[in-house]
């Protein structure tokens, strides 16, 4: 997590454009308001870099700060942008039974329709994070939507099942660009207006999320059952060209690049660490992926490729993830660690239980969507409230207590069991994603430092995607060849450990704050 080699890089400022900063701002790139924010009015011109030219040359005055710095215009195309890795990931769901009849292709084949994605996410997360601090958030942003716009054409066309594949690894790549780029265009934007945390904007794109995850599989449902299994990569047509209009339209542009030569951008890039990081994470997903019948060589590639990478980026000049900075910084990662936790109980307890749910309580799969359609609604409304007020330290600590009292409920829970019961185990790990969701991210944003910010984000879903993953062998553990009561009763002893674990990083981290200071 690094910024620009030297002081001729896009993040680096000068002197104009320092004095026009508030002080908290320091190393945060200011953005021109767009008329539309300031009320009424032209955007000022751009200030002249003193000592430039010839005889003295004036500063301009700092700009007029916005009116409503994040108001809709600004901020729709950033949550719909967000939105579309998560509604891509539970979409497809619904289509692999029809891909699967026309390409002749057995379900572990296409399985690797999903994970795919989740691999490219993973590494591609921190990585667009790292080019936006280098070519500027904005133009990153777009260039994902594009990606995603080529994914889409591909994917809808395609004549074989190898062609369906680039064109899910394209759309976790171009997806991948929205989240950690948005968090540095709503940082920006926050230190330009002198804004603590933009709380109410965090907890819009932790509300987005879980309202496109949810709503992903009917989605993909009502087109795949209307228009076929096509209509879910041509969907990502129309909603890259909105988002790609609206970001034009209510995104200011980024600060103009200098020229540099093809050397000094390979080295600012990091080329060998992103390399690097795309190994140690393969391997470690692959690994973390087949506990239940493990690869054990994988073992020593994953050590071997992570010490590499750590070296590498140690000495490198502009490193993908500033491996000295996470080292220091003991509260982010703890942060990281409580992500990657949290995602593990969410998806373990999720996926285990649906599973549980046909085929030991015998209920159909209409049946356990909506016992699980509560968890989204009272997570959404959580994530409102504890958004609005700003709290971080005891959302976190009631997640970690909802996780347990889960534990608690699936230890005694059995098939025979009636329906409200399981209606409030579900309602419980709405808790934990509510709770948990608003509160990590404002954590994060504050202990990130800002010009890190876009690859601490992008690490930070790449840690959520580790936990989500590792949850698929975590069931397969525990409950073997079929989703048994005792197999139920062995993953809620597991989620009482992790619900444990992330009480006790919730209680004993004193570098959480109580509140976000807006």
């Amino acid at each position: 997590m690094s910024s620009p080699v030297g002081p001729s890089g896009p993040a680096a400022a000068n002197d104009a454009e320092v004095n026009a900063r508030p002080a908290s701002a320091a190393g945060a790139h200011p953005e021109t308001a767009t008329p539309d924010d300031r009320g009424g009015g032209a955007a000022p011109d751009t200030p002249t870099v003193p000592g430039t030219a010839s005889g003295p040359t004036p500063v301009a005055a700092p700009p007029t700060p916005p009116t409503k710095p994040f108001g809709w215009r600004f901020t729709a195309p950033l949550l719909l942008g967000s939105t579309l890795n998560p509604i891509n990931s539970s979409m497809l769901a619904t289509g692999l039974v029809s891909i699967g009849l026309d390409f002749h292709t057995g379900p572990g084949q296409t399985a690797t329709l999903i994970s795919v994605l989740y691999l490219c996410s993973a590494i591609m997360q921190p990585t667009m994070g790292k080019l936006s601090t280098l070519f500027g958030p904005r133009r990153v942003f777009l260039a994902g939507i594009i990606i995603l716009f080529v994914a889409g054409v591909i994917g809808a066309t395609a004549p074989a099942f190898g062609v369906l594949v680039i064109s899910r690894a394209l759309i976790g790549i171009g997806t991948s660009a929205a989240y950690p780029t948005a968090m540095a265009l709503v940082r920006r934007r926050a230190d330009s207006v002198n804004m603590g945390v933009p709380t109410r904007v965090l907890g819009n794109f932790s509300i987005a999320a879980q309202i496109t995850t949810v709503f992903g599989l009917p989605l993909g449902g009502v087109l795949a059952g209307t228009f076929g299994w096509r209509a879910l990569f041509f969907v990502n047509i129309p909603l890259a060209l909105v988002t790609f209009v609206l970001t034009l339209v209510g995104v200011a542009k980024d600060e103009r690049m200098p020229r540099s030569s093809r050397g000094s951008i390979l080295r600012a890039v990091d080329v060998p660490g992103i390399l690097l990081f795309a190994g140690a994470v393969t391997s470690g997903l692959l690994f973390l992926g087949s506990l239940a019948s493990p690869t054990w060589w994988l073992l020593p590639v994953v050590v071997v490729v992570l010490a590499a990478f750590l070296l590498w980026e140690r000495r490198a000049s502009s490193p993908l993830i500033d491996v000295r900075m996470l080292g220091a910084n003991r509260p982010l990662q703890r942060t990281y660690l409580r992500q990657t936790l949290v995602s593990l109980g969410i998806y373990s307890t999720l996926y285990g239980t649906s599973q549980w749910m046909e085929q030991s309580a015998g209920l159909t799969p209409t049946e356990v969507g909506l016992v699980l359609l509560p968890l989204s609604g009272l997570s959404i409304i959580i994530a409102r409230v504890v958004s609005r007020r700003g709290w971080v330290r005891w959302p976190l600590i009631l997640a970690g207590v909802a996780l347990l009292l889960s534990a608690l409920v699936m230890l005694f829970v059995t098939g025979s069991s009636g329906i409200l019961v399981l209606i409030g185990m579900s309602l419980l790990l709405g808790f934990v994603n509510g709770f948990s969701g608003f509160a990590n991210q404002a954590a994060l944003y504050t202990q990130a430092p800002a010009g890190e910010i876009a690859v601490a984000s992008g690490l930070y879903r790449t840690f959520a995607y580790i936990g989500a993953i590792f949850s698929s062998s975590l069931i397969s553990i525990t409950f073997g060849a079929e989703a048994t009561d005792a197999g139920l009763h062995v993953l809620a002893w597991v989620l009482g450990g992790i619900g444990a674990l992330v009480l006790l990083l919730a209680v004993f981290d004193r570098a959480i704050p109580a509140v976000a200071a807006k």
